[in-house]
């Protein structure tokens, strides 16, 4: 099998080939009994940075990663610790209570707990009738 060399122009990245500065971060979202559960990984992001919003069933984080570096110019053989501004958006596969959601963050991963709605239970409706003569 033939060793192909490193280049630089053939090893490109999505955003960078769509001329996109920020970047999505991985996001899990999964139900367990009673929650819906969002896990993000946001590595290098510090938790005041970022802003989590329920509306209408559907989760958005935004937020921002700032890497400050001392040295401006650096002769990169690959760079992927991406910085900037991050919104990213997702359905929830069941209706929430958004105003008891909890979310923690520990060792660079945001999760994020909403109670699901209990469902809509049928009842059965007496009829009234008003005969008036």
């Amino acid at each position: 099998m033939a060793v192909v060399p490193w280049n630089p122009l053939l090893d490109t990245f999505d955003s960078l080939e769509k001329g996109l500065s920020n970047f999505l971060p991985a996001m899990d979202v999964y139900e367990e009994k009673d929650n819906v559960v969002v896990e993000a990984t946001l590595a290098g992001i510090r938790p005041e940075d970022v802003d989590v919003n329920v509306h209408n069933d559907v989760l958005t984080l935004e937020g921002k990663r700032e890497v400050s570096s001392e040295i401006e110019e650096k002769n990169y053989y690959r760079k992927e610790v991406r910085s900037g501004s991050f919104n990213r958006s997702v359905v929830l596969p069941a209706p929430v209570k958004a105003d008891k959601a909890e979310a923690n963050f520990e060792n660079g991963l945001l999760k994020i707990r909403l109670p699901k709605q209990s469902e809509a239970k049928s009842k059965n409706i007496k009829i009234n009738v008003n005969n008036k003569k």
